[in-house]
């Protein structure tokens, strides 16, 4: 049990936050699949990027690695071999449906397996439109892991996406990338972009149009490459908010991570009024900049589908702000956020009421009624084995009158290992 102590003196300094996850998965698979070395630095050494690095060392790449830096000996797509054992994708969803898509096109079978958390996570929404062309991927009846990748030749297509998921749309250009024509992908709404980006910068032709068509041309030469990762923005935003809604707060966050596909949370802030700046950086790839934030008075929000996107991660974050804002706030169109590591509308719901936020919750979303001060019922906050929402209640007690504690706080490391350290330097350790 983890005890969480109220920031009394706010937040002060600047802050180097971990590599960007979802580039950091995307940067060793690509690496995998290329001709030559690939270099990544400011790697995120977490536990869901352990497993993706686990899985190509099971799939016969030799992968070295020196704290946040990452050297991977490519062999290209041929030069993936059976593994003796099921990959374990501990859990992480994004290693497991982007491998579905790797996976698809190679001439062996494939077991994937799972922790209990993942084992719950929905994988239809891969395996089915990965069998639009030709992949083989067997589900539990419930659709869920383990699974089975029959590797097979693909065909080209033309797929209408029905979820905003770029867990989803990445799987399908990986197999687009082994198929036999130009696929294209057209997806529901615009979500985040860094496998086109990166494919792009490795040597693959993809084009994008209207913001959510995506061509793809088969086999590529792709080679390995240096990959810079930018400071993670989900990882970021939690203490953009900490800095926000603690009294006499002001901080810096270095080298973030400034992807439009991404920067949802940075928009929300803006419209509620935050006190934020930003200062952008020269980049080869990924837009980044220096972020701060100053302690500020919030205004309520209603956040629709449109949004969510650009937000997924984010979201209960969003609700934090909200329960801090003085007046009604409206999230909706979140339905997403049920399948998540724990079903993120409930949990949420429950965290903030533990804390006096008075909160409604909607199929989709939620209804908070903020307030600038709270009055906590129940000092026992709770990670739910979900490492967002763990976060989400360590920033929420800064703003408390008195301690609290925190159980599974362990959860945590999935993403951000060193967060209570990099917190603690914040509050000077308080």
């Amino acid at each position: 049990m983890k005890r969480l102590l109220p920031a009394k003196n706010g937040l002060h300094g600047t802050l180097i936050v971990p590599g960007d996850k979802s580039i950091s998965h995307r940067a060793i698979m690509l690496g995998a699949i290329s001709h030559g070395d690939t270099t990544i630095h400011h790697f995120l050494d977490g536990e869901d990027c352990r497993s993706t690095m686990q899985a190509f060392r099971d799939l016969g790449i030799k992968i070295e690695q020196a704290g946040t830096d990452v050297l991977i000996h490519g062999q290209g797509f041929d030069g993936l071999t059976q593994p003796v054992n099921p990959l374990d994708m501990g859990n992480s969803g994004t290693t497991t449906r982007l491998m579905m898509g790797i996976l698809a096109g190679t001439d062996f079978t494939t077991a994937l397996i799972g922790d209990s958390s993942l084992q719950k996570r929905p994988m239809k929404r891969v395996s089915q439109p990965l069998s639009v062309f030709g992949g083989k991927v067997e589900l539990t009846q419930n659709g869920t892991l383990p699974a089975k990748v029959i590797g097979h030749p693909l065909h080209h297509a033309e797929y209408q996406m029905t979820v905003a998921s770029a867990q989803v749309k990445s799987a399908l250009i990986f197999a687009a990338l082994q198929a036999d024509g130009v696929s294209t992908i057209i997806e529901k709404l615009p979500t985040r972009n860094h496998t086109e980006i990166m494919l792009q910068q490795f040597g693959a032709e993809i084009m994008t149009r209207d913001n959510r068509i995506i061509s793809v041309v088969p086999h590529p030469h792709l080679t390995g490459q240096v990959v810079e990762v930018p400071g993670d923005i989900s990882s970021a935003a939690f203490f953009l908010v900490a800095g926000t809604i603690v009294p006499n707060s002001e901080i810096t966050l270095q080298r973030v991570n400034l992807n439009p596909t991404r920067t949802g949370i940075i928009q929300v802030l803006l419209k509620m009024g935050a006190d934020l700046s930003i200062e952008e950086l020269p980049t080869k790839g990924e837009p980044l900049g220096n972020i701060t934030v100053k302690t500020s008075k919030l205004r309520p929000i209603n956040i629709g589908a449109e949004m969510i996107p650009s937000l997924i991660d984010e979201l209960p974050l969003v609700a934090l702000l909200a329960a801090c804002a003085n007046g009604r706030s409206v999230i909706t169109g979140a339905e997403e956020l049920r399948v998540k590591e724990t079903d993120r509308i409930k949990t949420v719901v429950e965290e903030l009421r533990k804390l006096g936020v008075h909160v409604e919750e909607l199929p989709d979303g939620m209804i908070i009624d903020g307030q600038p001060t709270w009055q906590v019922r129940n000092p026992q906050l709770a990670s739910c084995g979900d490492h967002r929402i763990g976060m989400m209640g360590a920033i929420a007690a800064l703003k408390a009158s008195d301690e609290l504690t925190m159980t599974n706080e362990e959860a945590i490391n999935i993403s951000y290992p060193d967060f209570f350290t990099d917190l603690g330097t914040l509050t000077g350790g308080n």
